[in-house]
């Protein structure tokens, strides 16, 4: 424990184990708390300029580097403290657990037909028109949300933080969650959201892909096969006009055996997507299995950026 890579691996492994255990926190939650300020930054801010999203980009993100600096060197310091530091940062940015919780959720809901109860849940797993979404919609957009939010909510900020510690943790949510806010391609943030979008990419890139290969490892686990996750994710992927989402989208279909992609309707716009998996579209229990893959992604990642970190400190010690 003693190694900073050991004090680093046990603050993942905490972090991610409350996140499973309690989930998001109920009050104050800081991630929420950093995107109230960075909304009232937009407002104060705000052109419709690159130059002006790169400065707003950032002042925001390197804020929250800054904060991780100074909680790393406190920790180097003192290394129980450090642990304890690392699961804190680690639970905060994690959104596994309420993420297949609202994807299990859905999925009964649809189930039983309750229309209204799904339409009501689905701002919670992602940015699209509620309204425009019956049953198979649902089931559709909730599925391709449980792959993609695997990614950038479980598997990357994990990898950030075993590359990079708590500063990693909390960059990487930042620029996270500023594309969430200013990166879609309206006409307000198609400039000033620039630079939080391909920040995001850049920052997304090896973690997509790893959560990807961890999707195609795991689909035996809900009745999937591994050859045709990859067949998938070598076929489809390029053709998703995202970078990272594409291949794991792609592989979680072909875990999944289902066919995602089709018309999808964004507040800013309506968009064709590609197909992905050869499969028929997914229903609501392939909704669930697709909530429940997502939870065995998460666990493995947690193990997986726990080993990285232990590595990398014995290289770096």
């Amino acid at each position: 424990m003693r190694s900073h890579g050991g004090v680093r691996a046990a603050g993942l492994l905490l972090g991610a184990a409350a996140d499973a255990a309690f989930g998001d926190p109920r009050r104050f939650h800081p991630v929420a708390g950093f995107g109230r300020c960075a909304a009232a930054l937009e407002r104060r801010c705000y052109a419709d300029r690159r130059p002006a999203g790169v400065a707003y980009t950032a002042v925001l993100v390197g804020g929250a580097v800054a904060l991780g600096v100074g909680a790393e060197a406190v920790g180097r310091r003192r290394p129980l403290l450090g642990v304890v530091l690392t699961a804190a940062a680690t639970w905060a940015v994690l959104g596994g657990s309420s993420l297949a919780g609202h994807g299990r959720a859905l999925a009964a809901e649809l189930t039983a037909g309750d229309v209204a109860a799904g339409r009501a849940r689905m701002p919670s797993l992602a940015g699209r028109d509620p309204a425009s979404l019956d049953v198979a919609g649902m089931a559709r957009a909730g599925t391709e949300s449980m792959a993609e939010n695997t990614s950038d909510a479980v598997v990357a900020p994990l990898l950030w933080g075993a590359v990079a510690g708590v500063p990693g943790l909390l960059g990487y949510r930042a620029v996270n969650t500023l594309d969430a806010m200013v990166g879609y391609r309206s006409p307000r943030h198609l400039r000033f959201g620039w630079a939080s979008a391909r920040l995001d990419d850049g920052a997304n890139l090896v973690p997509a892909r790893v959560a990807a290969l961890l999707f195609t490892g795991l689909a035996p686990a809900v009745g999937g096969s591994p050859a045709t996750a990859l067949q998938a994710w070598k076929r489809d992927a390029a053709a998703h006009p995202s970078p990272n989402a594409g291949p794991v989208e792609a592989a979680a279909a072909g875990a999944l055996g289902v066919g995602l992609g089709g018309r999808t309707v964004y507040p800013h716009g309506v968009e064709e997507r590609p197909r992905l998996g050869a499969g028929p579209p997914p229903t609501p229990a392939d909704l669930a299995r697709a909530a429940r893959l997502s939870r065995l992604v998460g666990g493995a990642a947690a193990v997986l950026a726990a080993g990285v970190a232990v590595v990398l400190g014995r290289w770096a010690g």
